[in-house]
């Protein structure tokens, strides 16, 4: 009894002990106890501090692979009056302007960016590195079905990004993006999160006559403006996920990316044969409906169809403007299954699908063989 009771004093002394240094901690900032009894705001201050290292190491490492893409306007030779009487001869453009972004891919000077940063065939490109050296784009070669590009410059001892998977991304992700922000602002830094997966969206510029669908973006709302695309979207590892796109025009915080699994086909068959992959082609223009708004115009939600392209697959298997194609193979289209244009980038020029539409209030089958995109 005598034992256990000298323990049962030595358990209570050491708990008043504990106690009474909790009590200090709390009030005088004694320091000893923390790892006993951890102070939240130092937890969440550590928190705090890994993601800004993991920020910087990130941009540390990758920042030298990001570039600045600019064009240059074809100089000419005007004839001018002059105040003081007769004309003068001068020259007019060849102004060097940045305009976009890109990230380097290989070694040996093979640039990514966006396929409409590098749209305007008349003009002369130009690639700088974060160390100020600037090149010559001496070939641009244009995806005709992604709004993807590669540029090749002659450069040695490039360091590369690493790819990283797209196809297992999460909403809510912590995410980083880098690029030439504005055109003026080279290699600016943001970061945010996955905001919505499997996206399709209308991107381009209608004015200039031309707006390209792309199906199965990224959403996010790190920070990303004009001259930001092409440049690249990487999660906390530094491995790039994405290709920043496109931003919500009359909106805040909503920007895009192309997954880095749709350029990895690409970048793969164009370093070794020097053209991107042929793709399976349909035909149609679209615009992909969501459940609410399908639900209100009492129509199955899927894709529905804007404008098809002459001589196409579907003019010839006769889809017409109006349809909303909601099954192909059986298999339903919708925010899941991301949209149509993944489906169908999914299939090999000759395959025969056979399509469900719905056609003014009924339902029609529909069979067609896709063809090779034109290039």
């Amino acid at each position: 009894m005598k034992k256990l009771a000298i323990a049962v004093a030595v358990l209570v002394f050491l708990v008043a002990v504990l106690l009474s240094g909790a009590t200090l901690d709390r009030l005088y900032g004694f320091a000893p106890l923390d790892k006993f009894f951890p102070r939240a705001n130092t937890i969440l201050q550590e928190k705090v501090v890994n993601e800004q290292s993991d920020v910087i190491d990130v941009v540390k490492n990758v920042g030298p692979s990001v570039v600045t893409v600019s064009a240059q306007t074809p100089a000419q030779q005007v004839i001018q009056f002059s105040p003081f009487g007769g004309f003068t001869q001068g020259t007019q453009g060849g102004t060097v302007s940045d305009i976009g972004s890109g990230f380097v891919v290989s070694s040996d000077g093979l640039i990514v960016t966006n396929k409409h940063v590098v749209a305007d065939t008349t003009l002369t490109y130009k690639v700088s590195t974060s160390d100020g050296k600037t090149y010559d784009a001496k070939q641009i070669s244009r995806d005709p079905n992604n709004d993807i590009a590669v540029i090749k410059i002659d450069a040695t001892g490039l360091t590369p990004v690493q790819l990283g998977d797209s196809s297992n991304l999460q909403v809510g992700q912590y995410v980083i993006a880098i690029g030439t922000a504005l055109g003026q602002f080279r290699n600016t830094v943001t970061t945010g999160v996955i905001s919505g997966l499997g996206r399709g969206i209308s991107a381009g510029d209608e004015f200039q006559g031309y707006v390209e669908q792309l199906d199965n973006v990224i959403q996010t709302d790190a920070a990303i403006n004009p001259g930001n695309s092409g440049g690249p979207l990487l999660n906390s590892a530094g491995q790039v996920i994405g290709i920043n796109v496109a931003v919500a025009q009359g909106a805040q915080n909503i920007g895009f990316s192309i997954p880095i699994n749709t350029v990895k086909s690409d970048v793969a068959s164009y370093a070794a044969t020097g053209k991107f992959p042929v793709k399976a082609y349909l035909g149609v223009e679209y615009q992909m409906l969501t459940q609410q708004i399908a639900l209100l115009n009492s129509v199955p939600q899927g894709a529905d169809v804007v404008s098809v392209v002459s001589g196409s697959p579907a003019e010839k298997a006769g889809i017409e403007v109006g349809d909303v194609i909601y099954k192909v193979d059986g298999n339903s289209i919708n925010d899941s299954s991301g949209g149509l244009g993944t489906i169908i980038s999914a299939k090999k020029p000759g395959d025969t699908l056979t399509l469900t539409v719905w056609r003014n209030g009924q339902t029609v089958t529909i069979k067609v063989t896709l063809s090779e995109s034109p290039q």
